[in-house]
């Protein structure tokens, strides 16, 4: 819907970001970097989404031209600990179990690199889940395969179907992408 004066970059593989910015009417291409999504390891929890998305920015500067480059990150804080990715079935069981009948938050961090300036902003949801099985857990892990995803679930998957009690924030900064900020965000740069 936006028309904008440079064509604009998602710099994210996730298929559900590039589902929600198709759906917030944006044209745009694909193309990732690899970036290592390592932060100092003092760095209060709510500053490392933010970070991270302008890490993965970074990789783009050199080469920018007249694009803009829109990269995001989200993470899962339980007790002032982040949830990263889990890296096997056991760790995403371990996840799931410690957010089962708690309230967590999750924070997307996001920023958009242009030829004229770097913008970058979070936005924060607090998640409530439900208590889950071990049978709910196992399911999920096995038909989800939720190893892709930030605290080892995905709002839009059987356990947030089931689980999430409430939310305080953006549905879809748990998705991954707050589109109602990105879209006032990348309103600056319409042709006018």
């Amino acid at each position: 819907m936006l028309s904008l004066r440079y064509p604009l970059v998602l710099a994210s593989g996730s298929p559900r970001r590039k589902q929600l910015m198709t759906d917030a009417g944006f044209q745009f291409t694909i193309e990732t970097r690899p970036t290592d999504e390592l932060f100092p390891e003092a760095m209060p929890a709510n500053e490392v989404a933010e970070y991270l998305a302008c890490q993965k920015a970074e990789e783009f500067r050199h080469d920018l031209g007249n694009r803009i480059v829109l990269c995001a990150d989200t993470v899962v804080i339980l007790d002032d600990q982040i949830l990263n990715k889990p890296q096997d079935e056991a760790d995403a069981r371990r996840m799931l179990r410690a957010l089962a009948g708690r309230t967590h938050r999750v924070r997307t961090g996001v920023c958009i690199l242009t030829p004229n300036e770097t913008v970058s902003f979070t936005d924060e949801t607090t998640v409530l889940f439900a208590p889950l099985t071990d049978e709910e857990i196992t399911y999920y892990i096995r038909v989800c395969k939720p190893f892709d995803k930030a605290g080892s679930y995905g709002a839009q998957d059987f356990i947030g179907l089931v689980g999430i009690e409430r939310l305080d924030g953006s549905f879809y900064t748990v998705m991954g992408l707050p589109t109602h900020r990105v879209y006032q965000a990348l309103k600056r740069y319409t042709i006018v």
